[in-house]
């Protein structure tokens, strides 16, 4: 007579070393995955609360073939210094004219007109960019 041989019901004599290891891996990637989203958060709201001296130009005027005026708009923290940098273009995109102005008030937003002087008449002007200290 041949010999049956039956399994165990399951679940009668523990957790399997394949069943253990996958709960151990599920416990491993939630808490990696947790840490991956606290990390990116962290990340991105440093990156976006350090910014704390920004700008904008609200418009520019051609005053002379040499000079533009450009409204610049700032906003800073109180107690922050820092600086912007303006720039005119030509019509094919060179550089003609650059200024850093320093902004140590104790204000939130400025409103001010920049004169900048260029080397040939400009077509446009921006904003190339802030930063505090």
């Amino acid at each position: 007579m041949a010999q049956v041989r039956t399994q165990a019901p399951a679940g009668r004599y523990g957790r399997s070393a394949d069943e253990r290891a996958d709960r151990k891996l599920k416990i491993v990637g939630s808490v990696l995955g947790a840490a991956a989203v606290i990390g990116l958060g962290y990340y991105g709201f440093h990156t976006i609360a350090d910014q704390s001296v920004s700008g904008q130009v609200v418009s520019y005027e051609q005053v002379t073939p040499s000079e533009v005026h450009i409204h610049l708009e700032v906003n800073k923290g109180k107690s922050t210094t820092g600086s912007c940098t303006v720039r005119a273009l030509d019509t094919d995109h060179n550089e003609v004219g650059r200024k850093t102005v320093r902004y140590d008030q104790p204000k939130t937003q400025i409103d001010q007109i920049i004169t900048l002087r260029t080397t040939a008449r400009s077509t446009a002007a921006e904003l190339v960019g802030c930063s505090d200290g």
